[in-house]
């Protein structure tokens, strides 16, 4: 097997009786990423961060420093770490798998970070392929829990190509429920007029989701304002004007956009006047 990226975790993926070693390794990575030190402007020295004791103001060192819960307004329960230690979860190393799940029927907003799994060696390739197949076939996903970084991450796990895609999920108590938000917004029949226009505008910007045309325009921003002063070069000082947001008439608006992509909108006329802020 080629090799592959260092690994994030290794460990045993586990069903019922088949258990094969596994790595994951992180699909997403942050070398690219511009990353800032802060400098002390007037020598243009690098600082540090350091922990100072808010009443005495005096700095504490490392090994003088305890996590503390604040149990009520100025009242912290101290945390050693052996404490902490103490509550590291015993299946560390295993992948125990004990349901599956329908991959079409996972809820999207709980997907939270992606790793690629892979078989930890050779002897672990003919298990694993197996599993990932059987999963491919039934379209099903495994449910399981990771221990990574001293915490305990629920994940779900399904075949990727000729690996497998393992993804932590969100906790539920963390997660906004949907009818607070959307309280408010229309439902219903919408009007004919304007789902037909605005289905125009949809196709013609149809496409295939392309990940590689993605970029961060922020970052490629920041590299091009670093490299200008690197230069010497002017470089911006002031952001691009927002948008206007208020859609005085959806009607026109829409018809507008058609004819900017060289479409010719249905000539109707919507019932009455939409508007949005």
């Amino acid at each position: 097997m080629a090799s592959a990226p260092r690994a994030a975790w290794k460990g045993f993926l586990r069903i019922g009786s088949v258990t094969c070693g596994v790595k994951i390794i992180g699909v997403v990575s942050e070398a690219e990423k511009i990353r800032f030190s802060i400098l002390n402007r007037k020598t243009g020295n690098k600082v540090r961060s350091v922990y100072v004791d808010e009443e005495t103001n005096d700095e504490v060192p490392t090994e003088e420093q305890v996590k503390g819960y604040e149990a009520d307004k100025g009242d912290f329960i101290e945390i050693e770490p052996e404490q902490i230690k103490a509550l590291k979860l015993t299946s560390d190393h295993t992948l125990d798998v004990d349901e599956f799940v329908p991959i079409k029927e996972i809820d999207s907003r709980y997907l939270e970070k992606p790793y690629y799994m892979i078989p930890a060696d050779r002897a672990a390739a003919e298990s694993f392929a197996v599993l990932r197949d059987a999963m491919a076939k039934t379209g099903m996903a495994a449910r399981s829990c990771v221990v990574m970084y001293q915490h305990g991450h629920e994940v779900v796990i399904q075949p990727y190509g000729k690996g497998m895609l393992l993804t932590w999920l969100r906790n539920n108590n963390t997660m906004v429920a949907e009818k607070s938000v959307f309280d408010g917004i229309p439902t219903g029949k919408q009007d004919k007029d304007l789902m037909e226009i605005a289905g125009l505008l949809i196709d013609k910007k149809l496409t295939k989701f392309d990940p590689s045309h993605f970029e961060d325009k922020y970052e490629e921003a920041l590299a091009e304002m670093i490299d200008a002063k690197r230069k010497g070069k002017k470089v911006p000082t002031k952001a691009p004007a927002a948008p206007k947001q208020n859609v005085v008439n959806l009607f026109e608006t829409l018809k507008k956009s058609l004819k900017e992509e060289g479409i010719d909108a249905p000539d109707k006329k919507a019932k009455g006047k939409s508007k949005a802020a």
